[in-house]
């Protein structure tokens, strides 16, 4: 297996190194020299970060490669959304595998080599969304990883068929069993979660439930969720996408809750959104709960912002818990990264030999500033590929 070097880096920041790779992995850092003769490339002295990972995404929805803007006129309510965007895919045929090609591209050459992807699944578009979306991820095969979660955004019980179709999505080959609010949109928690559990349990599959219930509803169907992870040996499968409720109800129940998901290994993924009460990061991770981030949607019918920079979303994140020194930047940038990894259960992550050789240079003195600029992605390397080049994707 041919090794090459990627010379005079700083890895997150540290002294000088060089990175050896080999056979698409880290096989060294260390700061010596190459052997003469051996390819290799020079670093130039600039930030090493390990591949970004997307860890709450939906890449079957956006309007990004569309040549015209699309105007919003969407109503407040999820339900509102939820609506609105069926009509319009129905209306205009959009195609999936178009729109998931071009994000999942957009992603790469922005330095973000795992995604993980909540695809519709409903009975207007059946399994449509999630085969163009299985097609985009063989595209990218060997590029980037991709990890679909079969979703029913307009939920199960009121729309007959919903969980055959589920079960379809799951043998077509997606990943992961998706829910959402078992109060608010299912009104019949118990059933909900029969359902998308007992998906789980039929195919061996984890689970990633969308919880946006404030309050004291949400807080009811995060323990129901407990409950049943723990009732199913599930501890470590399942993720909460969202859990607004725990940026909205008293510390002392909120902490109850993080001990019990500590416990369970139930991780939660964050876009920490302006608009909406937020899990707290600092909290989660003193409780020992892995918290990650994503975008959610990005320019879609759902909203006009969003961008496939998973920069911009550590430094949102950052933002929004109000991180301002550089220890707790980092704190925002592990959720785009490291924790990113460990909630979706991407193996091999990080700057250390044996990882997948997953690495993005940019100009920046310190980690910190490299997430607050969101300096131009001098190169990107993708399994020991070089993928992309100032931020423009390799031919």
């Amino acid at each position: 297996m041919t090794t090459w070097h990627l010379t005079n880096v700083r890895p997150m920041g540290g002294a000088a190194a060089t990175v050896s790779i080999t056979g698409g992995r880290i096989a060294a850092i260390a700061p010596a020299a190459p052997p003469a003769g051996e390819p290799s490339e020079d670093g130039r002295g600039m930030l090493l970060l390990p591949g970004f990972v997307e860890g709450h995404t939906h890449l079957d929805k956006t309007t990004i490669h569309l040549p015209d803007w699309l105007v919003n006129a969407v109503g407040p309510r999820i339900e509102d959304k939820i609506d609105t965007e069926r009509e319009w895919r129905a209306r205009t045929g959009h195609d999936a595998g178009a729109a998931s090609l071009a994000l999942a591209r957009a992603f790469l050459a922005a330095g973000t080599t795992r995604i993980r992807s909540h695809v519709d699944v409903d009975t207007v578009g059946g399994t449509r969304h999630v085969a163009r979306v299985l097609e985009t991820r063989e595209a990218m095969r060997g590029l980037q990883e991709i990890q679909i979660v079969a979703f029913p955004q307009s939920g199960i019980l009121a729309r007959q068929g919903t969980e055959r179709l589920l079960d379809a999505a799951l043998a077509m080959g997606a990943d992961i069993v998706g829910g959402l609010d078992p109060c608010a949109i299912e009104r019949d928690p118990v059933r909900h979660l029969d359902i998308v559990f007992g998906l789980a349990e039929r195919h061996g599959k984890p689970v990633d439930i969308h919880l946006h219930e404030p309050g004291t509803m949400g807080a009811f169907s995060l323990d129901l969720i407990l409950e049943r992870t723990r009732a199913l040996g599930m501890e470590g499968k399942v993720v909460v996408s969202h859990a607004f409720c725990l940026g909205d109800i008293a510390e002392r129940e909120r902490d109850a809750l993080l001990a019990r998901m500590a416990q369970l290994g139930v991780a939660i993924a964050t876009t920490a959104p302006a608009s909406r009460p937020v899990p707290p990061v600092a909290a989660c991770r003193a409780a020992g709960v892995t918290i990650f981030g994503g975008n959610d949607g990005i320019r879609d019918t759902w909203t006009p912002y969003g961008s496939p920079d998973m920069l911009e979303r550590a430094m949102l994140i950052g933002l929004r818990n109000n991180f301002r020194r550089d220890d707790e930047v980092a704190l925002a940038f592990d959720c785009v990264s490291a924790a990113g990894a460990q909630g979706c259960g991407f193996s091999d992550h990080g700057l250390l030999p044996g990882a997948r050789a997953d690495l993005v240079l940019v100009e920046a003195r310190t980690l910190a500033e490299a997430v607050v600029a969101r300096p131009v992605r001098r190169l990107v390397v993708s399994a020991g590929r070089v993928v992309a080049r100032d931020g423009v994707l390799s031919a």
